[in-house]
């Protein structure tokens, strides 16, 4: 029996047992103290973020530093680099002196929420459309080699002169009752930074799989839907949810940079550009707006962090975008 039991062993059907089983690593990895390490290590990372800040501030020249006329490194002043805890304090004191102000924190959750909303819309929008083309392009070759060096192009347009045209171009759109409105042409130019990482991605997730396991569905005569769903989409998910991340990323990204262009009320983007003109009398509050964008993209990160939870099972080997 333990002459078998090494044979099977040396053909690599089955783990050596004098090593840990998958299943106690994969629980000791789903481990509280493992989850709780990670919060740990992010959160040494934002005070050594800040330590960094406030150390630069003490020990940097006024100035900046200056190489060849070239400021390569920020000036110290109260002005251009606040104290950590005076932007913080910033966050719950008053929007401005009006009477019935709202606290900082909660208008920069508001807006947050409002641009989150947008860009929630322009990912799942460019989910779609980055899916169906990386289908079209795997099940058709000709029609990868005519779409990829176009979606590759796509990314090369200059977002903010785009983001004018698409809202000059959609308030010229009817569909009957329903009136273009801005906040659509913000979550168009978020589904265009978004669909480009899926596709990328989906395209090659799907055609990862081994050719002796393609050729075992052919054998079986199996057609080229179930092969999708049986093989390629549960193969695709290793390339696939980086992409997602990657894609939420850029959908924020190009919302606030459209909410700017366009100059959508209501968002974090608006929001950056109105207190940056208050930067001379009260250099913490462009601050706050910038957390908030930082809010989103974790928020929009974590969701699909959320998402990989329930394809736990797939993820193996997951490749980086």
């Amino acid at each position: 029996m333990t002459a078998g039991v090494a044979r099977t062993s040396s053909y690599g059907l089955a783990a050596p047992s004098s090593g840990p089983s998958t299943s106690q690593a994969v629980i000791r990895d789903r481990s509280p103290g493992r989850a709780w390490s990670r919060f740990g290590v992010a959160a040494a990372g934002i005070l050594l973020l800040a330590g960094a800040w406030e150390l630069y501030k003490f020990l940097g020249p006024a100035d900046g530093v200056v190489i060849a006329r070239v400021t390569v490194l920020p000036r110290t002043t109260d002005l251009a680099m606040p104290h950590v805890l005076d932007m913080v304090t910033r966050l719950f004191e008053p929007v401005s002196s009006a009477a019935g102000s709202l606290p900082m924190w909660l208008a920069v959750l508001q807006a947050s929420a409002f641009s989150l909303g947008i860009a929630a819309v322009g990912w799942f929008t460019g989910l779609a459309v980055g899916l169906l083309l990386a289908l079209l392009m795997q099940r058709f070759r000709t029609a990868e080699s005519a779409l990829l060096p176009w979606i590759i192009l796509s990314q090369t347009v200059p977002l903010i002169a785009l983001a004018p045209l698409v809202r000059r171009w959609g308030s010229q759109l009817e569909f009957g009752d329903l009136q273009w409105q801005n906040w659509m042409s913000v979550a168009l130019i978020a589904s265009y930074l978004a669909f480009f990482p899926v596709s990328i991605g989906a395209l090659r997730g799907l055609g990862s799989p081994d050719t002796n396991h393609v050729e075992l569905m052919h054998s079986y005569a199996v057609g080229w839907w179930r092969t999708l769903l049986r093989l390629r989409l549960p193969a695709s998910v290793p390339y696939l949810l980086p992409a997602l991340r990657l894609a939420a990323a850029s959908a924020v990204i190009g919302t606030i940079v459209a909410e700017v262009s366009i100059g959508l009320r209501g968002g974090i983007g608006r929001m950056i550009v109105e207190f940056a003109a208050a930067a001379g009398g009260d250099p913490a509050k462009p601050w706050a707006p910038i957390f908030g964008a930082v809010l989103v993209g974790l928020v929009a990160a974590g969701c699909v962090g959320v998402l990989g939870l329930f394809l736990r099972r797939y993820r193996r080997g997951e490749v980086p975008a």
